[in-house]
């Protein structure tokens, strides 16, 4: 059950960077506000859950590698993020250690 709780946190790391994205527009600023502080929150309640199973630096790594990459890829399809060869040679990379990480546990 921790491994499906962190993934859950990993997938709603990626919501509040993506609220602080809108709350640039001036007309949506409180929603979007509103919308990362409940992400923040919610991923940090299924982190917390998830610790329960897997060791926090396992855990921490793979909670910010699903963020990190999800957000990245979240901006390139809807933010017109720049993208190239490295940048997303460095997501392949976090998402490989990702994996390591898991299958090491």
């Amino acid at each position: 059950m921790g491994w499906i709780y962190l993934l859950l946190a990993g997938l709603t790391e990626i919501g509040w960077p993506l609220g602080m994205k809108i709350a640039q527009e001036s007309s949506i600023k409180w929603p979007g506000l509103l919308m990362a502080v409940f992400f923040l929150i919610t991923s940090g309640l299924l982190l917390w859950l998830a610790q329960r199973d897997i060791p926090m630096g396992t855990a921490y790594a793979v909670w910010t590698g699903i963020g990190a990459a999800g957000t990245f890829i979240v901006g390139v399809m809807f933010f017109n993020d720049p993208t190239s060869l490295i940048r997303y040679l460095g997501i392949l990379l976090i998402i490989s250690g990702v994996i390591v990480l898991k299958l090491a546990h």
